[in-house]
């Protein structure tokens, strides 16, 4: 017999009208989004603060820049903080997807039409100092004794657009903090060495504007300090140097794709047959960067949405890596010791010099 109340197996259930009110959807999704943002609001927000005030100061000292202020202040909060199970959740987000999120909304700043803009008569000084910079990555890693994911990272950063091919590469390899806030660093500095001591020398060779402008864009790691140093250079080596920046920035693609499979299939040996699922070769933000870029080069995003969509980006990736600076261990960086900063060097030159070379035998100076 069921009692009133009971359920077949004389479980009471709750009744209307005895206390108990049913749960409506939104009521239970809105106790999830509070519990969501209880857990991760802490660090996420302290990471945006962070960020707010990184970018304040890169706008007043545009050759640094917001993210690499982000990272060094970040580090510095972090140490007086000392981040704990409160805020890492937060941390976490803002280290991971937010600046996945911040690469899909940067590829809307990059047309893939670009690349026929930019001739191709400067495609083989973009592909072979690519080339110098990888190869001679692994050849100098090997000898200064940079190995692992610190030596990508700065090859990468060397090769392609510093802290923006840092941030996708590392959101695929996945390395330690440390490797990310060292490659950043050493991309930093030789940054500022770029924007001081480029102008002079292309006076010095008597490069023209376009020369000038190429050589900055495939030699100088971050866009920013392309931006400086070929603007101080003149107008028309400023316009230039950022047109050759953007499609060398386009190089990411193939070079993510790879990095992504070569992880994977490292993750997969000897655990049978090497079916590698194609999201984990192809992760989805980098999907989602091609997708905005295809946009771009449709004319899908208008163009009063461009300013406001790279200054998102912008403070994304500036976000990500004051999450990583927050989280920093400061005994992982003394660890690496100079060394790091010796590969970036020697790389930098090496990269520098092919760009030049290159642009010789082309006859493009």
């Amino acid at each position: 017999m069921i009692v009133p109340g009971q359920s077949a197996g004389g479980i009471p259930y709750p009744q209307p009208g005895l206390g108990h009110k049913p749960q409506g959807m939104s009521t239970v999704l809105a106790r999830r989004a509070g519990s969501i943002l209880r857990r991760l609001g802490p660090g996420l927000l302290l990471a945006m603060a962070v960020a707010s005030v990184a970018t304040f100061v890169g706008r007043a000292v545009p050759v640094i820049g917001g993210p690499v202020v982000a990272i060094v202040l970040g580090a510095a909060v972090g140490a007086l903080v000392k981040p704990g199970d409160r805020l890492d959740p937060g941390l976490a987000v803002a280290s991971r997807p937010v600046l996945q999120l911040s690469i899909v909304v940067y590829g809307t700043g990059l047309s893939l039409a670009q690349v026929a803009n930019v001739g191709l008569s400067s495609l083989p000084v973009m592909v072979s100092t690519l080339a110098v910079a990888l190869g001679g990555g692994w050849l100098l890693g090997r000898l200064v004794g940079v190995r692992g994911d610190g030596q990508t990272l700065i090859a990468v950063g060397t090769g392609i657009c510093g802290a923006s091919a840092i941030a996708a590469t590392s959101a695929v390899i996945q390395p330690r903090r440390a490797d990310i806030a060292y490659s950043v660093g050493v991309i930093f500095t030789f940054n500022i060495v770029a924007v001081l001591l480029f102008p002079p020398l292309g006076h010095l060779l008597g490069l023209d504007q376009q020369a000038f402008g190429l050589w900055a864009g495939t030699a100088i790691n971050d866009t920013s300090s392309v931006v400086a140093a070929s603007v101080a250079y003149g107008d028309e080596a400023g316009q230039h140097g950022i047109v050759v920046k953007l499609t060398r920035a386009l190089m990411l693609i193939p070079i993510v794709i790879a990095l992504g499979a070569l992880k994977a299939r490292r993750r997969n040996e000897g655990r049978g047959p090497r079916c590698i699922p194609w999201r984990k070769v192809v992760p989805l933000f980098l999907l989602g960067f091609l997708a905005s870029a295809a946009m771009q080069s449709l004319g899908l995003i208008p163009s009063s949405w461009r300013e406001p969509l790279s200054l998102l980006g912008v403070f994304l990736l500036t976000t990500a890596l004051a999450g990583i600076g927050l989280n920093l261990r400061f005994s992982e960086m003394r660890a690496a010791g100079v060394r790091p900063l010796i590969f970036g060097g020697l790389l930098w030159v090496t990269v520098a010099a092919t760009g030049l070379g290159m642009q010789a035998v082309l006859g493009l100076l």
